[in-house]
């Protein structure tokens, strides 16, 4: 009977006993059995395989094969982590819902309220420091003698690591600002005040949401942006209150003078002092700290929050009964290992530095997961077109004040055409004039002011120019013979331009710029500033009612389309006090969006990406506000079509787009 049992290996000289179907002995199986069809020489077991290939002696003796047990090791490797995955998105998962049944038992209280308070000052420095280049350099470009050049990039640079060190860059940038007696000195201060209160202002937002609860936090995010309208009440108030008054300063000698926009500028640091005195006070973020692995500290700020609520509530017997806190799988902290096998310090600060912007650069590319990516596009968009036109219009309306004031300025300059003036004293103000071909023989111009005065191809000879004090006063293609200027600040390299002077002498000059309060410091610049920053009170206040009752969608896109409507009614501007009155309306639509923009913005990222994003929005928000205030400044007196179109355009877009957005409302912070 044939072999049941066929085999492709070649046996050499030797016979084997085989079994037959029946179970006996049979013939013996020969080395020089004939050779079988290449479809019948394989078996099951080892089919597909080459005919060198060698069986494995164990198959038959149950011992597994070595290649079986390693496949066996890697899919016991695969399960296991599979299972750590499953088990670290199980935390990942409960730790946002157990944190939030935390902060409920937690309470909202005296402590939300001391935060509160202490957040809201440094929100309202920031609402400060966008006032005080504006309020002091009328004043600033006169002390300074600034350019126009130099005026320009004053405005345009002027436009966390952690709260506390942002707070104190702007503290002691801000202090050394008001003693700056140089343009490049002030203009470099004031620049890293606006970096120190500018990295601040991301933390302010994501740290208070992080002791609120979801139904309290909509509400009390819209309360806290109530500071910014604080901080422009407060720099309007005390710029009207000090810088008018010439005496309130004080000078060393003739060089250091402290004038008194140099005291307000000193002012109106204070609410960041205030802000950083009481953040010392206050505990880090117990969701930080979680998410960090920090469990023990988180829990004790927990326990303080609980504590101090319900003690100001009347039941200090209550007892925090938060005995364990699901943490995230947090990451090794190679930094430790780098640390300890680095030799010199300077090894060790490079390491720990770069290892910092490797890490600062990880986050920032996180933004970009597939998971974020679209909706963090509609939101920086959204920031955009709200930013472009806000700040667009808000720098174009007091411009236009200036505009409208210089043509009625200009419409009642008078010109003297071809006067002959002889042995005359001056001793009266000249302003808004333009002397032509004028001749002045033998006179004197002692102790007075001029103000916007301009001589073209007039002759000055044997004149006497003594205590004379000139703003925009120029003198061009004129001729000056046997002329003497004593104490004045008409300088020969800047006010004379194209003369020729013969014999004339120029006896102690005055030094630094004359400053003329009452023709700079008009009192309608602060009381524009001063309406603006009331009228987004209306706006604060109803987003704050409304925004966990209609959502955060509804007021953002309402908001910005109402304020859309809004921007044609600059056409209407044709006098002073109409652009005053839609710069009101304009800010009073638009404050909900921005309440909305922020609270979405911090409830829409989890707590690892919350405060870089807050950041990069809030970038992204300052460039939008340079390439408008730019663009709408160049139009200024030519046409209000370009403002009007492009920020009707922006407005609408972004309050289209808003309601693409994810609704937030009633939502864990993740």
């Amino acid at each position: 009977m044939d072999d049941p049992y066929q085999n492709n290996i070649n046996q050499q000289g030797e016979t084997y006993p085989t079994y037959g179907e029946g179970g006996e002995y049979t013939y013996p199986y020969k080395t020089d059995y004939p050779p079988q069809e290449e479809e019948d020489a394989a078996s099951d077991v080892t089919e597909g395989h080459d005919d060198d290939d060698q069986m494995y002696e164990g198959e038959y003796q149950g011992i597994p094969h070595p290649d079986e047990i390693k496949e066996a090791r890697r899919a016991a490797r695969r399960e296991a982590r599979m299972k750590a995955r499953m088990a670290a998105e199980v935390e990942e998962e409960t730790l946002p819902d157990q944190y939030e049944s935390i902060m409920e038992d937690c309470g909202h209280g005296r402590f939300q309220w001391t935060l509160f308070t202490v957040l809201g000052l440094a929100l309202m420095a920031d609402g400060v420091e966008c006032f005080v280049v504006s309020f002091a350099l009328p004043s600033a470009e006169k002390d300074m003698c600034l350019s126009n050049a130099d005026k320009a990039l004053l405005v345009q640079t002027h436009c966390l690591c952690r709260l506390l060190y942002a707070l104190a860059i702007n503290c002691i940038f801000s202090f050394l600002s008001c003693f700056a007696q140089s343009y490049g000195f002030f203009i470099f201060f004031r620049l890293g005040s606006g970096i120190g209160i500018g990295g601040s202002i991301p933390v302010v937002y994501t740290y208070y949401a992080e002791f609120l609860q979801m139904d309290k936090r909509g509400e009390h995010l819209s309360w806290l942006c109530l500071f910014w309208m604080l901080g422009g009440l407060y720099a309007s108030f005390t710029a009207w209150g000090i810088i008018p008054h010439y005496g309130w300063g004080f000078s060393m000698g003739t060089e250091f003078q402290f004038h008194s926009w140099r005291v307000f500028v000193l002012v109106c640091f204070l609410p960041s002092v205030a802000a950083l005195a009481g953040l010392v006070f206050m505990p880090e973020s117990p969701r930080f700290l979680l998410e960090t692995a920090r469990h023990d500290e988180a829990w004790m700020i927990l326990k303080q929050v609980h504590d101090t609520n319900w003690r100001a509530k009347g039941e200090p017997e209550r007892v925090f009964q938060v005995s364990q806190i699901k943490m995230p799988q947090a990451q090794d902290d190679e930094f430790i290992e780098i640390q300890s096998e680095t030799g010199t310090a300077f090894q060790r600060f490079m390491v720990r530095h770069m290892t910092l912007v490797k890490q600062v650069m990880k986050n920032l590319m996180s933004l970009a997961a597939p998971d974020l990516r679209l909706h963090g596009l509609f939101i920086a968009i959204v920031w955009f077109t709200m930013a472009f036109s806000y700040y667009g219009l808000g720098a174009w309306f007091p411009d236009q004040i200036k505009y409208l004031q210089f043509e009625e300025y200009e419409s009642n300059v008078k010109i003297f055409h071809r006067e002959k003036v002889e042995r005359f004293h001056f001793n009266f103000t000249l302003q808004n004039q333009v002397h032509k071909e004028g001749e002045y023989i033998h006179d004197r111009f002692i102790d007075i002011e001029i103000r916007n005065v301009k001589f073209e191809e007039s002759l000055f000879e044997n004149c006497y120019f003594e205590d004379v004090r000139s703003t925009d006063t120029f003198f061009e293609n004129c001729t000056l013979k046997n002329t003497v200027f004593y104490n004045t600040d008409l300088w020969e390299d800047s006010k004379f331009i194209n003369c020729k002077l013969e014999n004339t002498t120029f006896l102690h000059p005055k030094k630094g710029c004359h400053l003329n309060f009452q023709e700079q410091n008009d009192i309608l610049i602060y009381l524009v500033s001063f309406l603006g920053s009331l009228s987004v009170l209306p706006g604060n206040i109803i987003a704050g009612l409304l925004m966990d009752k209609i959502g955060r969608l509804k007021i953002i896109g309402g908001s910005m389309l109402g304020s859309a409507g809004c921007t044609f009614f600059l056409l209407l501007c044709f006098s002073q006090w109409a652009v005053v009155f839609f710069q009101c309306l304009f800010f009073a639509a638009s404050a909900a969006a921005w309440n909305g923009i922020e609270v979405i913005t911090v409830e829409l990222y989890p707590a690892s990406k919350r405060a870089t994003a807050f950041g990069v929005l809030n970038g992204t928000c300052k460039l939008a506000a340079i390439i408008s205030t730019f663009t709408f400044g160049k139009v200024i007196g030519i046409t209000k079509i370009i403002p009007i179109i492009l920020s009707f355009s922006a407005l609408v877009c972004g309050g289209l787009l808003a309601f693409k957005l994810p609704e937030t409302r009633e939502v864990i912070l993740q």
